[in-house]
């Protein structure tokens, strides 16, 4: 849990809300520094605070923020990650999250890939990627070198059966980086 001690103005804060008959309402938000800080072992965070409002959780709303988030660091053609320390909740949303995106493309892919190749198509920190592949017993020491192993129950646990809200279609995204105005 965090504990806000500095002013607001350094971040940009996305909201999500839900639309019905009765107007907007207010599902959750993240927020993003304006001038990322450099990440401890490359990439820059790219998602500083992240909530779910109670009544709105075990919904899909995080991981949609999260994937959010990821979209806005390709668009920048930056490698993101969320910033640290992570909360234990925090760290469950993102590990689904990150192992459903590694397996689309794994799923999808013929022959073999690197995780700097994994790296690229997603905006993950290759550390983020390894620990991930680590935690769902995904890769593996064969020969003096590793390799990632997905297999068929894996992919039915964590891919096939997974029914993601999150998907972003960045087709219908019209955003600009933020760049900081000189001052006057």
């Amino acid at each position: 849990h965090k504990t806000l001690y500095y002013d607001v103005e350094p971040f940009l804060f996305y909201i999500i809300t839900e639309v019905d008959s009765d107007g907007a309402h207010m599902v959750g938000y993240f927020s993003k520094e304006k001038v990322p800080s450099l990440a401890e072992g490359g990439g820059e965070y790219n998602l500083a605070c992240i909530l779910t409002l109670p009544c709105y959780q075990r919904r899909g709303y995080g991981k949609l923020m999260i994937a959010f988030s990821y979209e806005l660091s390709r668009r920048e053609s930056k490698m993101g990650t969320p910033e640290r320390p992570i909360s234990d909740l925090g760290l469950v949303s993102y590990r689904s999250y990150w192992v459903y995106a590694l397996l689309e493309i794994l799923h999808k892919h013929r022959g073999s890939i690197s995780v700097q190749e994994l790296s690229e198509r997603t905006a993950f920190r290759t550390d983020d990627i390894v620990k991930t592949l680590q935690a769902f017993n995904l890769i593996r020491y064969f020969g003096g070198q590793h390799s990632i192993l997905v297999t068929p129950k894996t992919l039915e646990q964590h891919y096939t059966n997974a029914k993601p809200n999150w998907i972003i279609d960045s087709t219908k995204l019209r955003w600009t980086p933020y760049h900081e105005r000189p001052k006057r």
